[in-house]
């Protein structure tokens, strides 16, 4: 398995600092979200952990090894990253798409091979995609489309899958389609998963493992059952709620509290917060 931590991580857009002397290790076999409010710092952390901002300070580590000190061939050869809304060329197809996964693997000494050819075909079957593998990527829809760019991170053949807000701009039918599928690469063949979702109730259904961020750091981690709580619902999104379970899955369920309110972050437990319930 591929382990990925951070070492005394720190983000920054320029003197601002994002995130601030994070030490985090993502657990390794499970699904992993990041939650938090707009803003938090959630996808940026997910960037870096995906080699796509360096650090200010401190560092990523990917099997133990500075993750910016590895060529991008040999991170894209133990961890595939889908960035959020990611967009094809005109006209290139689904088939063209997935090969693009095998990218890492080619050098002037190793072209294309039969194990490339069968990546990709076992990518686009895995995510159903078989029948539309000569459509155009812009002519999909959105879940289609979803799931031909995650077609190209199974191609990778990585262990490790980091994907930005997948469910972005996806209905709620698009949205389980996409989720049900990571979760089945996890479950049956042990890819650690990392996503940032803004559905809280969604991320209790598929994560093993909740990550909540929060003033430039991790507020709480852990089960979903004891991460999502009223308070910390409260501390990291503002919000009044309570929590109930699913009917369905027997996961924590996050209820908007009919009195609550947003407020400004900063107001915390100020009196005119409706109380936590």
């Amino acid at each position: 398995m591929t382990l990925l931590q951070t070492n005394a991580l720190t983000l920054a857009y320029g003197d601002t600092p994002i995130i601030e002397n994070l030490d985090l290790q993502i657990p390794e076999g499970q699904v992993t979200v990041l939650i938090g409010s707009n803003g938090c710092g959630k996808s940026t952390l997910l960037r870096s952990l995906a080699r796509l901002m360096r650090p200010k300070s401190g560092s990523v580590l990917l099997d133990g090894k500075e993750i910016h000190r590895s060529s991008t061939k040999e991170v894209a050869r133990n961890m595939a990253i889908l960035p959020q809304g990611p967009s094809a060329p005109e006209g290139l197809t689904v088939l063209q798409l997935v090969k693009q996964g095998r990218y890492p693997y080619q050098t002037w000494l190793k072209q294309w091979s039969e194990e490339d050819e069968r990546l990709v075909n076992d990518a686009l079957r895995m995510t159903g995609l078989t029948d539309l593998a000569d459509r155009p990527v812009d002519s999909l829809s959105g879940g289609q489309r979803q799931r031909a760019w995650i077609a190209m991170t199974l191609a990778q053949n990585t262990d490790l899958i980091l994907l930005d807000e997948p469910t972005t701009y996806l209905d709620l039918s698009h949205q389980i389609e996409v989720l049900d599928l990571l979760y089945e690469l996890n479950q049956e063949q042990g890819r650690t998963i990392v996503m940032v979702l803004h559905d809280l109730n969604l991320a209790c259904r598929y994560a093993h493992h909740i990550i909540a961020v929060k003033d430039k750091g991790v507020h709480s981690q852990g089960a979903p059952e004891d991460v999502l709580t009223p308070q910390m619902v409260k501390e990291v999104f503002c919000m009044d709620c309570i929590i109930a379970q699913d009917p369905i899955f027997g996961t924590p369920m996050c209820v908007p509290h009919g009195k609550g309110r947003l407020c400004n972050d900063r107001c915390l437990l100020k009196a005119e917060c409706v109380s936590v319930k």
